[in-house]
């Protein structure tokens, strides 16, 4: 009989895992005791998480590709409210933001989409995916009945689900459920506050199946009742049945909604890496006994530009996320198949019906490297800032209308005298230069607050550029995200004051104004331009081990941030964004400034903590 039901589950996935062959037809797809029931049949996800703004959108196609060729059935994806409301009331679903053009070609690829739009998304993602103006919003307090944040996740919600919401199942598209709020469980427990969710999603027309999803622990006070409890963190059979039973009336279907076969990395510690071997016979137990299933990740991808979150508890320091969402996932940040993608492939395979075979695995992608690419174009940052905006005290990021960057604040001391500079409440990392250079840093990492400072004689510039590493993506310190110097700043126990503050975002670099080699001997941070030639266009890494802390753009591309205390120690460049002939790179550096060579390898380096 469980020979018999698993080739039924089996045949069912792949008879059906197939969407876009009946794009005109709508399905019906609900619950049974058991399993999910697709058109009236049991039917089994395979499912592998994939974030679209975390892969050019040019390669959205070509990943999906190698999750059928995996053995996956359905992608799912989060939806971030801070990449398509970056301001308040201005939307933007353009470009790698274009979330209905990636359902779609799912859809074309067959596959089916689980779609997680909650306004919290976590996923290592800034401030756990919510927009950084809700801060400015006096009250506002996120995942709560507060009616102002109500308010803008409602408006929110409707505009996500003007758009998603006719691409569900029941309407003849290919988004087979969809979650509400996100691991509440191991936030708070109001009930009401979940109901509310559901009534603002069914408003936006998710008129299909809603879900939540916690991990083990959590299950009973994150989910509603009378949504299916999917479960994350437990590939235990028994284990996940009986929480599911537990919390869904005795009965299933029973979902596994986030299954973790590796981790992330943040900054200052080694590359995550778990061997295939771990996890291959817990997949295989999993899918023997009819449970779906969603890999957390799939593929990772790379969380480019400023977009990385941070991890902070009471018993653990600041930990800003590394731009690399490689997760030593099946297939790696470039996109390619790794040796668990094969063993993976090859459980799923097990479980296929007789005579059914899944998909060749695509090549993987051509690489080159560069062996010297020279920047021969520099500016000093401090000859290229932005009308500044004077203050009494500092003002933060967000009384500035910032929303990710950096800012440079600056005032003038009396000199000839010798303290403790002290910055109260710095978020996150601090560079600060007397008379224009560079006398020391600060990490709210390592808990640097201070640093002993000696003043020339005369009128003494005080600068101090603080970076915005990340805010906090996770635990009760969402409310406490604010970013740059948060409180104030003292100088030998007197609180230094008139302040300019100078807004860098570097949303654009193309403004930057060059100076030939006016920059070469400074001692300040420097913006860095140069180009190289290609004949062929291909995948690469920039191996930026030589130089010390910024950011790296290719052809206005903001590749994501580089640190020498890896572990991360390349940038990845995917092909799509070169081209034949001339290739343009801007490098922001603050620790090296007297750096001026790169060059590109045809490999990453994910594993070296300085």
């Amino acid at each position: 009989m469980k020979n018999t039901l698993l080739a039924l589950l089996a045949g069912s996935v792949m008879l059906t895992s197939s969407p876009g062959i009946y794009a005109q037809a709508k399905h019906t797809f609900g619950f049974g005791d058991e399993s999910f029931l697709l058109d009236s049949k049991p039917f089994q996800m395979i499912s592998g998480e994939m974030h679209y703004p975390r892969v050019p959108r040019e390669a959205w196609r070509a990943r999906m590709k190698m999750a059928k060729a995996m053995g996956l059935n359905t992608i799912g994806t989060y939806v971030f409210w801070n990449v398509h409301e970056p301001q308040k009331g201005k939307f933007d679903f353009t470009g790698n933001n274009d979330i209905v053009e990636f359902v779609k070609i799912a859809q074309q690829e067959g596959l089916w989409v689980i779609l997680r739009p909650s306004p919290y998304v976590c996923a290592e993602w800034e401030f756990g995916g919510y927009p950084y103006w809700l801060q400015n919003e006096k009250g506002l307090v996120v995942r709560s009945k507060d009616p102002q944040y109500l308010k803008e996740y409602e408006t929110y919600i409707k505009e996500v689900g003007k758009r998603l919401a006719p691409l569900q199942i029941n309407h003849g598209g290919n988004i087979l459920m969809v979650q509400i709020e996100n691991e509440y469980g191991s936030y708070g427990s109001d009930k009401e506050y979940l109901a509310i969710n559901q009534r603002m999603f069914k408003e936006a027309g998710f008129d299909g199946l809603l879900y939540t999803c916690d991990p083990g622990a959590d299950v009973a006070k994150g989910h509603l009742p009378g949504l299916l409890p999917g479960i994350n963190g437990i590939d235990d059979p028994v284990k996940v049945r009986a929480l599911v039973n537990e919390n869904h009336g005795g009965k299933g279907p029973y979902y596994i909604a986030e299954w973790y076969p590796a981790w992330f990395d943040w900054w200052g510690t080694k590359h995550h890496t778990v061997a295939a071997k771990e996890y291959t016979s817990k997949l295989d137990g999993v899918l023997a006994a009819g449970i779906s299933i969603n890999m957390y990740m799939f593929h990772g991808g790379t969380t480019r530009g400023f977009m990385n979150g941070a991890n902070y508890k009471d018993n653990t320091p600041f930990e800003p996320q590394v731009s690399s969402y490689d997760y030593d996932a099946p297939l790696d940040e470039a996109g390619n198949a790794t040796p668990k993608f094969m063993a993976f492939r090859s459980v799923i395979e097990k479980h296929l019906p007789k005579g059914q075979t899944l998909p060749a695995v695509p090549a993987s992608k051509p690489v080159i490297s560069i062996p010297q690419i020279t920047l021969s174009q520099s500016a000093s940052l401090l000859s290229n800032l932005p009308a500044p905006k004077s203050n009494l005290t500092p003002l933060t990021f967000e009384d500035l209308h910032q929303d990710y960057g950096f800012v440079l604040y600056r005032t003038t001391l009396q000199g000839g005298k010798s303290g403790l500079l002290k910055l109260k409440e710095l978020r996150d990392y601090a560079l600060v230069m007397v008379n224009g250079k560079t006398i020391g840093t600060l990490d709210r990492r390592l808990k640097q607050d201070s640093l002993q400072l000696e003043l020339p004689q005369g009128k003494v510039t005080l600068d101090i550029l603080v970076e915005n590493l990340g805010r906090i993506n996770f635990g009760k310190y969402l409310l406490q995200n604010k970013k740059g110097i948060t409180e104030k700043v003292l100088f030998g126990d007197n609180e230094v004051q008139h302040w300019q503050m100078y807004s860098l975002p570097l949303a654009d670099v193309s403004t930057v104004r060059y100076g030939g080699t006016t920059a070469a001997n400074a001692q300040v941070p420097v913006i860095r331009k140069g180009s190289f030639n290609l004949t062929k266009v291909a995948d690469t890494y920039l191996d930026m081990s030589a130089w010390g802390k910024g950011v790296v753009w290719i052809n206005g591309h903001n590749l994501g941030r580089y640190w020498r205390v890896g572990p991360q120690q390349t940038l990845y460049v995917p092909g799509e964004w070169l081209k034949s002939g001339r290739n343009e790179v801007v490098v922001f550096e603050q620790l090296k400034p007297q750096q001026t060579q790169l060059k590109a390898l045809d490999h990453p380096i994910l594993d070296q903590v300085q």
